[in-house]
């Protein structure tokens, strides 16, 4: 659940940047919105960094960690690629989103090591509201990719 909340703070981040930045994208044509950052690569880089993180504390730097942890990271980087390929964004949209995703997903995975994990153990409490909240955030946050994507509708 933290990690899907952190998912959402990223999204919104993406998008509040975008609008922000108001930078156009290569095609225009192909999407009127702004391109800058790319919130696919942003996405991906964060799902991808959060996972490898999750798993080197899991198992530790080993030699399967580093060889998933390289194939995650080419996987999304030619993920991020296709955006460009396609036309979706520049080469400078699609870095800056990952680099912008992997930044979130390292600060999220660090405050939960540092500070929630902690509380979230020693009291019911932390843990109702961290379970809670970040379910309440996520459904919100699908309500509202719902409500967008039926407006979107013809």
């Amino acid at each position: 659940m933290w990690a899907a909340m952190g998912c959402v703070l990223n999204s919104v981040l993406s998008v509040t940047l975008k609008r922000i930045l108001n930078h156009e994208r290569p095609a225009p044509a192909l999407r009127s919105d702004p391109g800058m950052p790319s919130s696919h690569a942003q996405s991906i880089s964060y799902a991808a960094t959060f996972a490898f993180l999750s798993l080197v504390q899991w198992l530790g730097i080993n030699a399967v960690t580093v060889t998933i942890g390289v194939f995650v990271l080419i996987s999304a980087s030619y993920m991020s690629y296709l955006r460009v390929s396609q036309k979706f964004h520049t080469v400078s949209q699609v870095l800056v989103g990952a680099a912008l995703g992997s930044l979130c997903a390292c600060a999220w995975f660090w405050l939960w090591r540092s500070f929630v994990l902690k509380a979230f153990i020693s009291s019911i409490w932390v843990r109702l509201v961290v379970i809670l909240g970040s379910a309440t955030f996520c459904l919100a946050f699908l309500i509202y990719v719902v409500q967008h994507w039926l407006d979107d509708e013809p």
